[in-house]
């Protein structure tokens, strides 16, 4: 009776062992971002939060994974990834040729648009005007945004104009405050956000580039590429990621 017992309580005893790791983690899943993007990501307090990382966070949830957020330099993002210091990188992150030979995207989980702030009165009312014959423009972008490689490709490179590079959006547009620069391209997102909160500037009407946002994931790691991109997708297809953009973008 006595063997039988403890046989019983041995069987029990696995059984809540083996629910309990059920119920933990099964590992960690590390994201690099750079906390200066509203909505995307940005602190609140001395948190971060923001549409990247509660996506991220629902696709960790579904994996059964715990997410650890890491805020570092916008252009620091994709070498971390790539050398597997952080399993992914999302910061508004947008999908080009460019990126994609350093490392792997997921499937687009929004659309960005890239506008131009002018301080109010400018002699540049449209997008068109940083294209005219004659511009000379001196244009504030942040380091390896999509904003500071178009700017460069279609104004600098076509001797339009000159592309000044800032660490932080917020720098640039301080820069055009101060009348360093004419003009500041970004996200559509966080320049409503700087504008509210900057009086004197405006967004021109008129949108600079359409782009998809995607997960970056080092080329080395498949396996993890499989399973946030599933994760995602279905995240995607039953309405949660929508929710997410809606909550902080709106319907």
């Amino acid at each position: 009776m006595k063997k039988m017992f403890a046989l019983l309580l041995a069987v029990v005893l696995v059984l809540a062992l083996s629910a309990c790791a059920a119920k933990q983690p099964a590992g960690k899943l590390t994201m690099a971002t750079e906390a200066t993007f509203p909505p995307y990501e940005y602190y609140e307090g001395d948190k971060i939060v923001g549409i990247d990382v509660e996506i991220a966070q629902i696709i960790a949830e579904k994996l059964g994974m715990e997410l650890e957020v890491t805020d570092i330099a916008f252009d620091s993002i994709l070498p971390g990834v790539q050398t597997g210091k952080y399993d992914i990188g999302m910061a508004g992150m947008t999908v080009t040729d460019e990126r994609m030979e350093q490392v792997n995207f997921s499937e687009s989980y929004a659309t960005g648009v890239q506008v131009v702030i002018v301080k109010d009165g400018s002699a540049i009312t449209s997008v068109d005007d940083l294209f005219a014959d004659g511009a000379n423009n001196t244009i504030g972008t942040q380091t390896g945004t999509t904003g500071f490689l178009y700017a460069t490709w279609d104004i600098e490179d076509e001797g339009l104009g000159t592309v000044k590079a800032f660490a932080k959006t917020t720098d640039a547009v301080e820069a055009l405050k101060n009348g360093q620069v004419d003009c500041v391209i970004l996200d559509n997102e966080p320049a409503k956000a700087l504008v509210a909160a900057n009086e004197g500037l405006s967004i021109l009407d008129s949108e600079y580039a359409v782009e998809d946002y995607a997960i970056a994931i080092s080329k080395d790691n498949t396996e993890l590429m499989e399973k946030v991109n599933g994760a995602l997708v279905e995240l995607i297809k039953d309405g949660s990621v929508q929710k997410v953009l809606d909550k902080y973008i709106g319907k």
